[in-house]
């Protein structure tokens, strides 16, 4: 089949485009793929074929904007140009204006009706995410009634999908993002107490990890700190995986205000999380809204406890008590949650840990690939 992909970022470190990615990579010698992209991380050049969108990257409400314009276009002078038909047009959520089939991780009506204004952002920064979510919500009832067919991660966003659009009923396929269990998991050999040092963390130390590319406030890093501030207990560190470097500054300065820059550390971007994994004792993550939570899946599979919220995706795997604690989204909560694994005995916080990494056994590549060869065989 032929197969047009039209997404933003198809690179490992974009959540969606990493599954793309995964999934192409799966596939690109049974299907015809040609990814239109912003940005592709081609793992097949041989086979895939990439067409490039000259789109900016930020501000997202900006990129929404330009990659209507102009992915259309460049679509429609390929297809001048070469000739070449599809059968079957396959986009990210609501950022096309047309196609068959929508890859959807985000309800974005949904979430400015019942979690925006939790999420904190303010300034400029909130403003800019505030108009990528209602570009988006303002054309998902469009997309959403003319694609035939709609993925989406979780149990969790095909009950919001279906309650926010009823149009959206019997069009729905579930596929969990995929996790690189073999890949993520932590070899023999890693000197744990060595990575941990470099860091300042000691072996009394109890090491919390925060991953989130950006959008700190939506996936609950304040409250994180709030906690930490709280428990007022240095034992209990906090490593911040991901950010550009201008979130990054702002959040070290608060930090820095609340008194806790020798308990958190922020690490930035890193293309290989894997290591912050294995050398923290938990993963720590109460967002607000999350469609699946690959992040939490693969912190589970490095055989990390979770202190999490009730996320979809999250919920279909986490057993309170047995592999982490889930909490409201509440400071108070997440400190009391905080404090109970801190007093745990190592040994209690490890067999947590492996009933999280055999909670997300199902979850790996060979199933994602051969749930989305069974969705283009329809």
């Amino acid at each position: 089949m032929r197969i047009a992909i039209f997404d933003y970022k198809v690179i490992p470190t974009n959540p969606i485009g990493s599954c793309h990615l995964r999934m192409i990579q799966g596939l690109c010698r049974e299907h015809d793929f040609t990814v239109f992209a912003v940005e592709f991380e081609n793992p097949c050049p041989d086979r895939v074929r990439f067409v490039r969108v000259p789109a900016p990257t930020r501000p997202l409400a900006l990129l929404f904007l330009a990659y209507h314009l102009l992915a259309p276009l460049v679509y429609f002078l390929y297809r001048l140009r070469t000739g070449a038909r599809f059968d079957l047009v396959q986009m990210v959520e609501s950022n096309l204006s047309f196609g068959d089939v929508a890859y959807v991780h985000f309800c974005h009506r949904a979430y400015l009706k019942h979690h925006w204004k939790e999420a904190g952002a303010r300034g400029l920064r909130g403003v800019l995410r505030f108009l990528d979510h209602w570009l988006h919500a303002l054309v998902e009832p469009w997309v959403f009634r003319r694609v035939k067919r709609i993925v989406v991660p979780s149990q969790g966003i095909k009950r919001e999908l279906e309650g926010t659009y009823p149009v959206t009923r019997g069009k729905i396929t579930v596929i969990p993002n995929p996790v690189n269990l073999e890949r993520i998991a932590r070899p023999p050999g890693f000197d744990r107490e060595g990575f941990r040092r470099k860091l300042g963390a000691g072996p009394e130390d109890v090491v919390l990890v925060f991953v989130a590319l950006g959008h700190f406030e939506h996936k609950g890093l304040p409250l994180v700190l709030e906690a930490l501030r709280q428990l007022g207990d240095k034992r209990v560190k906090l490593w911040v995986v991901g950010g550009e470097a201008d979130l990054v500054a702002f959040w070290q300065g608060r930090a820095r205000e609340m008194g806790l820059e020798e308990q958190a550390r922020f690490l930035g971007m890193q293309r290989d999380v894997r290591p912050f994994l294995w050398g923290a004792d938990a993963f720590v993550f109460p967002s607000i809204y999350e469609t699946f939570s690959l992040v939490s899946a693969e912190a589970a599979a490095a055989g990390l406890p979770l202190i999490v919220t009730p996320l979809y995706g999250v919920e279909e795997f986490m057993r309170d008590g047995e592999t982490g604690f889930v909490v409201p989204r509440d400071s108070d909560k997440l400190q009391e949650a905080i404090a109970k694994l801190a007093t745990l005995e190592v040994e209690k916080r490890v067999t947590m840990g492996k009933m999280a990494r055999e909670a997300v056994r199902g979850y790996g590549i060979k199933s994602f690939v051969e749930n989305w060869r069974r969705f283009y065989g329809f």
